[in-house]
């Protein structure tokens, strides 16, 4: 058991279905991270919910691209962080917009109450997320 858990969950790896696993335990504790800044910004502080999603994406995005780097694409330690990061954060614009567009179009149009309008919109922009994620290490990773 203790040899799945590190294989799974430590040991650096290229395997995309182990990390797809990492992805997804460390795009939850991001989503909660998110979830709940939208949560709390919206209902406790009455700050308007697409304005709230931009603060809560932004935290969810942090904590994803600090757990990421060190649990899930970090088998390739060539890229310098700079770069890494900037493309990280492109990647999570595009997230954030198709997040943002997503939320409105479910909430506004669909008339779904904001948090479940969120989490449906979080499902579709992790798989995005991590789709471009994964072929931007794979394409930096190439470099020599």
């Amino acid at each position: 058991m203790k040899k799945i858990i590190k294989t799974t969950f430590l040991t650096p790896t290229t395997n995309t279905i182990i990390q797809f696993i990492r992805y997804a335990f460390v795009g939850g504790i991001a989503a909660i991270v998110n979830i709940g800044t939208l949560y709390i910004l919206t209902d406790m502080f009455n700050i308007y919910y697409l304005l709230s999603n931009i603060f809560g994406f932004a935290a969810g995005l942090t904590i994803n691209y600090i757990l990421s780097t060190k649990f899930i694409f970090n088998s390739e330690k060539r890229i310098k962080k700079d770069v890494e990061f900037s493309l990280y954060a492109t990647i999570g614009v595009v997230g954030l917009v198709l997040d943002t567009v997503l939320l409105w179009i479910l909430t506004d149009l669909g008339k779904i109450y904001y948090l479940l309008s969120k989490i449906a919109s979080t499902v579709i922009v992790f798989i995005w997320n991590f789709g471009a994620r994964k072929m931007m290490y794979s394409i930096l990773g190439k470099k020599k």
